[in-house]
């Protein structure tokens, strides 16, 4: 039993902020993907070391192109994403890591968590880094730790992010606030394409991409992307100063992938002239400040013994109509605020 408790007691003081900080600053994969674990967990004693490691992170972090790619389900996002990301880090010598958000049940909380066997070559390839992570019920389907992930990653040496989404949703309005480059993937041929696609969701992309055009006719194409590039054309201006392009690829083929990265390199160096690049991420800064905020509130507000009782008889009053939700919840917060 002796023997037993000094391994486990070993094993607690290996994995302090030093054992993660220096992993990742030695470039050690496997204590990353431990660590990106670690802010995970919610576990409290969990939650305060990685908060500590993120602030260790951070002053060697913010030296990437963070991209946020998005599209319908069946569009292609995994295999657009391996042949972007072998094509970047076999000509452009970059390194790569794509944090993809695998969406959770949300009757069983389990989550498939498959995106390395979506991408077999890219999973070998020495230069990335994927991490399937689950989205467990976070509003918008974006897994609670992505954030603080992309520091730790930067920290590593990664020079390219990926943020893969669920699909098409309200996820995409969180992921554009931790990133400076938005990619919308469609598809052509599938009847109206303007049809399911929410005006917010386009009003974010910087580039729309037309995949899967080796199994589509030419004509229908070349319709899709004029009327997209109509719709494009209806949205205000965007304050960056950049024009919102449309491009065709062929993610199984690898065509045209080079005029993506040419696309994203022509942000990149438009924004960083004009000072926006910099701009944004003071602001998704504040945002993210702002959220975090939010949400530690509402953990607070609900954890509270006094609420948890008092929430459930104004509950009982209000589905039997004894009292309006409105009033419930003035006396649920004057309760919380006492």
């Amino acid at each position: 039993m002796k023997n037993i408790n000094k391994i486990a007691l070993k094993k607690n003081q290996d994995f302090n902020i030093d054992y993660y900080f220096n992993g990742i600053k030695n470039k050690n994969i496997t204590i990353l993907s431990r660590a990106i674990t670690l802010l995970e967990s919610t576990k409290i004693e969990h939650q305060l070391l990685a908060e500590e490691l993120v602030d260790k992170c951070l002053p060697f972090s913010g030296n990437s192109i963070r991209i946020g790619i998005t599209g319908v389900p069946g569009v292609g996002k995994s295999t657009f994403i391996e042949s972007f990301g072998n094509y970047i880090t076999e000509n452009k010598n970059k390194s790569i890591a794509i944090l993809a958000i695998d969406p959770s049940s949300t009757k069983s909380g389990g989550s498939i968590l498959g995106d390395k066997t979506r991408m077999n070559a890219l999973s070998t390839n020495s230069k990335a880094f994927i991490r399937p992570s689950p989205s467990a019920g976070t509003l918008g389907g974006v897994a609670k730790a992505t954030r603080q992930s992309i520091v730790l990653c930067e920290a590593f040496g990664f020079d390219t992010i990926i943020i893969e989404t669920v699909g098409v949703g309200q996820s995409e309005t969180e992921v554009n606030s931790m990133v400076d480059f938005f990619l919308l993937l469609m598809l052509a041929g599938a009847g109206d394409e303007l049809q399911g696609i929410k005006r917010g969701i386009m009003e974010m992309a910087d580039v729309l991409i037309i995949n899967k055009t080796d199994i589509e006719q030419t004509d229908k194409v070349k319709l899709a992307k004029q009327h997209y590039k109509n719709a494009l054309h209806l949205f205000p201006s965007n304050p960056n100063g950049w024009v919102p392009k449309v491009e065709t690829c062929s993610a199984i083929k690898n065509e045209n992938i080079s005029k993506v990265w040419d696309i994203i390199y022509e942000f990149v160096s438009l924004t960083k002239t004009n000072g926006w690049f910099d701009e944004k991420r003071k602001i998704q800064s504040k945002y993210w400040l702002s959220e975090t905020i939010n949400s530690s509130i509402l953990n607070t507000f609900y954890k509270n013994p006094k609420i948890k009782d008092l929430l459930k008889e104004l509950e009982d009053k209000v589905i039997t109509n004894q009292i309006s939700p409105f009033k419930a919840a003035r006396i649920l917060l004057k309760e919380f605020c006492a």
